[in-house]
């Protein structure tokens, strides 16, 4: 009974880890699979197993099965019978969940029947066949011992659901191009299956020392304490790797652990089961990595769980047995090499009987749904049975690829998805009347739209105009200002003169650069700035910086330095943008640091390779609520009562940032009030040109 408990295990563990819209076709391959195992281990597989041998190679009597007919006393023979159905069971149902939610009902009615009926009473025979007769099968015969059925029942049903999806294939979009992990819908309901797997277990290992005795509480603590392990190894793995606990692994980590203790449960110790639990465990997560890595999609993990750690728990008989318990007489190599072949015997009498079987028969049958079916989901292709939730999620689906949400879904009443309706119905009420305002904005946003664009037009035009017609006569102020100060035709009679003659010349120069920066801006919002792409060593910008306005900084008393990281890798950029970018950023540190203070410009490759600029101040700083407001054209911000200066125009830092922006470089700010700001410009990699590249080109 215990080990019928495994089936409702093996039942949530599939529920939780499928989709809701495949629940009730996994729930129905559970119980379908239990009851045609059932009756065709009656009919002939049993004989097959455990019937009079025939040179250790197959049962030849005990067919529809009679417990009256055999020597034994009738009662004990039944409770053999029993026991040895449930096994069959178990070993059917692993196949279940790993051609889960797109193998057909039929196709895999036949697996099932193909495992309890041939596959497994078959290997079960060379194995096990001397259980209920004097005569052993040929492999236990050389001394190959597997307790409870790492490879007679887990490996076996391992080796044939391989088999079975590497047929069927994948779930469609599992893997490809966008691939990802398909969620399952209730891992809660998956680990409860997990905890009756492991109560059944008990049963499982326990019976099958065939007696009550004292062997009987080892074989359990060994159990027990392999599980445990297992799942503390996963779950220790993926706490490392992933930063968090992943439930699911950990839990199925039991599983691979519980596997692997099966064949050795009688004659090994509490440590050595530990160890072949956790080994087991990380067997199992390596294994579902592996299957991923080769895309081939076992929905619930049951052919790294039961075939990689039953193979594993096989051959851990051999190196952590107790010999002596063993009773084979070989020592642990011969052990060994007995332990493989049975491994390899396994595999080849499974995978080489389904592999080959399946792949004729979906020629013919398909064993795979179509892809309509499941989309859909099989509940409702394979049994004409929904849920409510499964409903809710299909008109949700119409919705998303229709575009109407004019029509609600269907509400049905008292259940949870039923709750979920309602207050989706709510979401398309308030949805469809927002669109219906947004409809109305938008038109009337068009409208303004398109004014907006023909005054930003005609606002580029003028500045355009307005700004060649400046240019001109400041560039003959400019001259003539400077004309008047070296004194080219005479000394002046007063020095006043002078002192003027150097304002209007500063007031012109000043005013001709806010006219280039106001042109400059204006061609870049209208799309109209094209960048002059050319080799650009920074190191020559930065002592150009550093001549030109080592006198300003002097004149304020700043500090300026300038650091630039020897063999700096050429720019591909426009020279004068840069330049101009690096001017700015500096003109406004000197601007906003007071006496005594510091600005540097540092210029270094960052560690992924692109340039980063960064122009550091000890000056007023700005609070980080004016920080946005000071790349607004324009603008000038108070802070403590200083304000930016009157020669500031606003333009610099906007202007900076749209340079930078073309260059498809970045720009970081981080500024505190009263201790300084720092501006960091990072150009991209496809600009930077290192000296290996310039040479080959």
């Amino acid at each position: 009974m215990l080990v019928l408990l495994m089936q409702p295990g093996f039942a949530c563990l599939e529920i939780g880890l499928v989709r809701a819209k495949n629940t009730i076709n996994v729930a129905m391959k559970n119980i379908a699979d239990f009851c045609l195992a059932v009756m065709l281990f009656w009919l002939a597989g049993y004989g097959l197993m455990f019937g009079a041998s025939e040179i250790g190679l197959f049962g030849t009597s005990a067919f529809l099965f009679d417990p009256g007919a055999g020597s034994k006393p009738v009662a004990q023979e039944i409770a053999f019978f029993f026991f040895q159905v449930a096994f069959c069971g178990a070993a059917t149902t692993i196949v279940s969940g790993a051609v889960a939610e797109r193998m057909s009902f039929r196709g895999y009615f036949m697996i099932a029947g193909l495992v309890s009926v041939l596959i497994y009473p078959l290997f079960g025979h060379w194995a096990w066949g001397g259980l209920n007769l004097a005569q052993a099968g040929w492999l236990e015969a050389l001394g190959f011992v597997d307790f409870a059925g790492s490879t007679v029942v887990h490996s076996i049903g391992g080796w044939v659901a391989l088999a079975a999806i590497i047929v069927i294939g994948p779930r469609h979009g599992r893997f490809g191009e966008n691939g990802r992990p398909i969620e399952p819908h209730n891992p809660s309901t998956a680990i409860l299956g997990i905890f009756l797997l492991w109560i059944g277990w008990f049963g499982f290992n326990g019976g099958s020392e065939l007696a009550l005795n004292g062997n009987v509480p080892v074989i359990l603590l060994n159990t027990m304490l392999a599980g445990v392990s297992g799942s503390l190894a996963v779950l220790g793995y993926t706490w490392l790797r992933e930063g968090r606990p992943a439930a699911v692994p950990a839990a199925t980590g039991a599983i691979s652990g519980l596997v692997a203790i099966t064949a050795s449960a009688h004659a090994t110790t509490g440590p050595s089961a530990i160890l072949i639990g956790a080994i087991g465990g990380l067997v199992g997560i390596g294994g579902a990595w592996l299957l991923a890595r080769l895309k081939i999609d076992d929905v619930v993990n049951a052919v790294p769980s039961h075939l990689f750690a039953g193979i594993w728990g096989t051959l851990a008989v051999a190196l952590l047995g107790d010999l002596e318990r063993l009773g084979t007489g070989l020592d642990r190599l011969d052990q060994l090499g007995v332990q493989a072949l049975g491994v390899v015997c396994a595999g080849l009498v499974s995978f080489g009987i389904a592999w080959p079987l399946l792949l004729l028969v979906n020629r013919f049958l398909p064993l795979r749904v179509s892809r309509a079916h499941e989309d859909v989901g099989l509940n409702t292709s394979e049994h004409g049975a929904s849920t409510s939730l499964v409903d809710l999620v299909s008109a949700m689906e119409v919705h998303r690829k229709t575009g109407d949400f004019s029509r609600p879904v269907h509400v049905e009443p008292f259940t949870e998805a039923g709750e979920i309706a309602s207050q989706y119905n709510l979401v398309l009420g308030k949805f469809s009347n927002e669109v219906a305002g947004h409809e109305r904005t938008s038109s009337r946003l068009r409208e303004a739209l398109t004014q907006a664009e023909l005054a930003n037009s005609s606002k580029s035009q003028f500045l355009a105009n307005m700004s060649h017609e400046l240019r001109t006569p400041l560039n003959a102020i400019i001259g003539f200002s400077d004309i008047i100060r070296t004194e080219m035709f005479g000394p002046m009679q007063n020095d006043r003169y002078r002192d003027y003659a150097d304002d209007i010349n500063s007031a012109s120069q000043h005013l001709l650069s806010l006219i280039n920066d106001i042109l400059d801006l204006s061609k870049i919002e209208a799309n109209k700035f094209d960048l002059i792409d050319t080799e650009v060593d920074l190191t020559e910008i930065a002592q150009s910086c550093q001549r030109m306005l080592s006198s300003n900084a002097r004149d304020s008393k700043v500090d300026l330095l300038i650091r630039v990281q020897p063999d700096l890798p050429i720019l591909r950029a426009d020279e004068r943008a840069v330049s101009q970018i690096m001017l700015n950023l500096l003109t406004n540190g000197i601007k906003f640091t007071p006496e005594n203070g510091t600005v540097s410009l540092t210029i270094e490759v960052e560690a992924d390779g692109r340039i980063a600029a960064t122009v550091r101040d000890t000056g007023i700083g700005i609070s980080k609520a004016n920080i946005n407001r000071a790349f607004e054209p324009f603008t000038q911000i108070a802070s403590d009562s200083l304000i930016y200066s009157a020669e500031g125009t606003g333009l610099g830092l906007p202007l900076t940032a749209a340079l930078t922006k073309l260059h498809d470089a970045s720009l970081v700010i981080k500024s505190d009030e009263g201790v300084g700001t720092i501006i960091t410009v990072r150009f991209p990699l496809s600009r930077v040109i290192h000296p290996q590249v310039r040479l080959s080109a």
